[in-house]
């Protein structure tokens, strides 16, 4: 803040008496500017101290010279005295009265260059102490951000720092979390909080604390898609009467926005822009991070399909994870954000009256889809949220990632002589504390699987477990070329039908007849594609449409089944036993 110029007039050194305006010395004075001129003002900017001994002036000039200076907005006039005039002239005094511009008499003894050397000092001392300010804050601003939760204690104390409201917003607009230090967002039980203790995440619905970072988000809705669909990164403020506002991309990885009830000042750009630049190296670190964690993850997947349920148990191990150890259903979910729903899924799910429970979900990329392993018991909600970001194919329930120590004992039984068991030897574990911020993967539960080195050679062979699940994924795909956003294998028209049918018998079955489309060295997949094409009935648009294709390309696709099938896709007999072949 420039020094005012009651501060100015009070240095006595000076020796400065005022003689109009007193009521206006709160000013501030930016610069001092001299000037011999009849009309300076072409040369000002505003918010200067204009000296002069009034050389080419006299008292008729008062009013007009005054006026322009007014109207130029100056912050006040020192009149030099003991030169051109031996006191200041009545009529200026008058003028500067009645305009209620603060007038300055200068004696003789006070040269003009020492206001100005005055002035220069103490606006470099402020300008120092806006400097350190900005760096106390940027030290208060990175020690939050080296906080387990760094994005959101960086949010926290943005909003103390500059005494308004901070949000973190994901690359849609949906708050993430909010912090608000002015107090005027607090709800009726919050009367006794303090600054910065009103904060909000997703979903918070306490009162005012929870609504107003919604509405605030809503209506920087138009201002944030501006910014989305810039060529370029770039932030904006918006000014009213009673608010100012920053807006300011994370990268791509969302925005944040900060208000407050008074105009930003140079400090307070620069604490937004450090905290700009945390925010922005904190997402982009946990993004790597999640990248790499996904890539785990798909490897646990892939090790599971093969069989190495030793190996997926203990690389999971390594991070501090274990897989589930509880029978799971199957989810194949086709979304655009595979991130946001592995976010959105290492979280608590609801439980009764809105409590929440630990929820032992696997997720992993898979050839272009997101798969989710979804314990039985929690599965109707983990489809509901997984719904919530896209299209979903579920598998029947009960599959086995691996098995329930007491199910291997009692098929053990008849071999090996029963051992006494306590509590802890009966598959009961540990919660296990989150690893990292993101925890890797949504596996951490109180029914975790937790095996012992010697205790996966006496399971089930692990082939018989990887082909459960194998089959239980090609349910969920198969369900997922229905879904809308929804569709479950066993609600699948004829599952009562094929559920007659020998498993091996019809596995050999439906393996022999698509050998040739899926031994076809093609990048077209021809067995999706004739799934698509006998689940719309034959209808070219419907096919195409679900496939994302044109319905020319499905066209050439059939005819390349019917060659390599060397049957007749419109005869009924055909497209019945081809359906059953998919759906086995």
């Amino acid at each position: 803040m420039p020094p005012t110029l009651r501060r100015i007039t009070a240095i006595v050194p000076l020796h400065l008496e005022v003689l109009a305006g007193r009521d206006a010395l709160d000013r501030p004075v930016r610069w001092v500017a001299v000037s011999e001129l009849e009309d300076p003002t072409p040369f000002l900017e505003g918010g200067e101290l204009v000296l002069t001994t009034g050389m080419r002036l006299s008292g008729g000039d008062a009013v007009p010279y005054v006026s322009r200076l007014v109207a130029r907005g100056v912050t006040g006039l020192g009149f030099g005295v003991g030169l051109s005039h031996d006191a200041v002239p009545p009529a200026f005094a008058e003028a500067a009265e009645a305009a209620r511009l603060p007038l300055v008499e200068v004696p003789r003894a006070t040269p003009f260059i020492a206001i100005g050397k005055a002035v220069s000092d103490l606006l470099a001392g402020e300008q120092y102490e806006e400097i350190s300010r900005a760096f106390a804050a940027q030290g208060r601003l990175t020690r939050a951000a080296l906080q387990r939760q760094g994005p959101v204690a960086v949010v926290d104390r943005l909003a103390r720092e500059i005494g308004g409201w901070a949000l973190l917003l994901d690359p849609a607009g949906d708050v993430r979390h909010a912090a608000d230090a002015t107090g005027r967002h607090a709800g009726p039980g919050d009367r006794h909080a303090g600054p910065g203790d009103r904060r909000a995440g997703p979903g918070d619905g306490r009162g005012a604390a929870g609504d107003w970072a919604g509405e605030a988000a809503r209506s920087l809705a138009p201002e944030i898609a501006r910014l989305r669909s810039a060529p370029s990164l770039a932030s904006l403020a918006l000014s009213t009467p009673d608010e100012h506002v920053v807006v300011q991309p994370l990268g791509r990885r969302g925005f944040f926005a900060v208000g407050s009830p008074r105009p930003f000042s140079p400090v307070a750009h620069t604490v937004v822009n450090a905290a700009g630049s945390l925010l922005t190296l904190a997402l982009e670190q946990g993004r790597e991070q999640r990248s790499a964690a996904a890539r785990v993850r798909s490897a646990v997947l892939r090790l599971l399909l093969a069989g190495e349920t030793r190996a997926a148990a203990e690389t999971l191990a390594a991070l501090g994870l274990r897989l589930p150890g509880e029978p799971v259903t199957v989810l194949a979910c086709d979304t655009s954000d595979p991130e946001a729903l592995t976010e959105a899924l290492t979280g608590a799910a609801p439980g009764p009256r809105g409590a929440s429970a630990a929820v032992t979900t696997f997720t992993a990329s898979w050839d272009e889809l997101l798969v989710v392993l979804a314990p039985d018991a929690h599965a109707d909600e983990v489809v509901a949220l997984a719904a919530q970001h896209g299209r979903v194919g579920v598998s029947a329930p009960g599959v086995e990632i691996v098995r329930s120590e007491s199910r291997v004992d009692s098929r053990m039984d008849s071999r090996v002589e029963p051992a006494a068991a306590g509590p802890a030897d009966r598959g009961a574990s540990r919660p296990l504390p989150a690893t990292g911020p993101d925890r890797v993967s949504g596996c951490v539960s109180d029914r975790a699987f937790d095996p012992g080195p010697d205790r996966l050679s006496d399971r089930v062979p692990d082939k018989a477990l990887a082909a459960a699940l194998d089959r239980a994924l090609d349910q969920a795909r198969r369900a997922l070329v229905s879904a809308s956003p929804v569709a479950r294998f066993s609600e699948l028209a004829g599952r009562g039908l094929l559920s007659l049918l020998d498993p091996a018998a019809a596995a050999s079955f439906a393996a022999a007849i698509l050998a040739p489309l899926r031994e076809y060295g093609s990048r077209a997949d021809l067995v999706e594609s004739l799934r698509a094409y006998l689940a719309s009935n034959g209808h070219w648009d419907a096919a195409a449409q679900r496939l994302g294709v044109h319905r020319h390309t499905l066209r050439y696709r059939m005819k390349r089944v019917s060659e390599l099938l060397g049957r007749d896709l419109d005869d009924p007999a055909v497209r019945a036993e081809l359906w059953i072949a998919l759906c086995l």
